[in-house]
This record gives C-alpha cells, structure tokens and sequence, in this order.
C-alpha cells in the first residue's frame, strides 16, 4: 500500500535566509517547489525531468494560501510533507506542511494545473499521473 502522504527533509541553507537570518518567506516556495519534483520523481515513479522536458507538460501554480506560523534558521531541518487534497480535470491541489524541531513552521495550499508547455494550455491530467494519484486518493479515503 502506498502512503498518501509524501515526506522529505530539507537543510535550512543560508541561502534560504534573509538578514534577519531567517527564511525568506519566498525560499518556502522554492523549497515546496523541490518537494513537487521529488513527489514525483521518488513516490509517483514519474521522472519530474522527463515530465518537464521530453513530455514538454508543465505543473505551475495557479492559486496558492500560506500561513508561515514560524521562522526557520540556518543549519535546521525542515521537514515537509504533502498530501493530495483533490484530483480535478486539469487541477491537482495540495496541502503541505513544515515541521522543523518538533514545531510547526509552514502551512500551504497549492493549486497547480496540468499544462502543455508548447501552448502554455491547460490540459488534463495524464493518464499515467491520474492513475497514480487516484490510487492515492483511494487509500486515503479508506
């Protein structure tokens, strides 16, 4: 059984950080965006690279809610982990959450839509991503 949960730590880097030495909020997004990729490619079986380049299918944001409950620093772990909250036609929407040390740093709802990158359409969901997100949204609902 697949979990419909997908889990991976992340290494708060300076470059994540602002002055304050804190992340800046935007780095969240970059970081959110890397656990797509890595969704994809390490619990889907779906090479995100392939996906991108030879498919030319795109996955962008489309509606996007944070809440950034608190800061994360240099040199901490932030674990964050997705959950599929709905499959749509085109849509795919996903809450995700930030843990680091034991606290709840970040809270996202994304709502990203399946495209082609050659007409910068939206189009519907592939049948080999709609196959394994159904299977997730089963075992999730049981």
């Amino acid at each position: 059984m697949q979990d419909p949960h997908f889990s991976k730590a992340y290494p708060i880097r300076f470059s994540h950080c602002d002055p304050a030495g804190i992340v800046y909020f935007p780095q969240y997004l970059v970081l959110s965006n890397w656990l797509v990729e890595d969704w994809f490619t390490e619990g889907l079986g779906i090479s995100f690279a392939d996906f991108i380049g030879p498919r030319r299918l795109g996955l962008p944001i489309v509606k996007l809610d944070c809440e950034f409950l608190r800061p994360s620093r240099q040199g901490e772990q932030l674990t964050l982990q997705l959950r599929v909250a709905r499959l749509g036609g085109s849509s795919l929407t996903l809450d995700i959450e930030g843990h680091a040390n034991g606290e709840l740093r970040l809270r996202c709802r994304q709502v990203l839509v399946h495209i082609s990158l050659d007409s910068g359409a939206a189009i519907d969901a592939p049948a080999d991503v709609r196959a394994a997100l159904s299977g997730l949204l089963e075992e999730a609902a049981a």
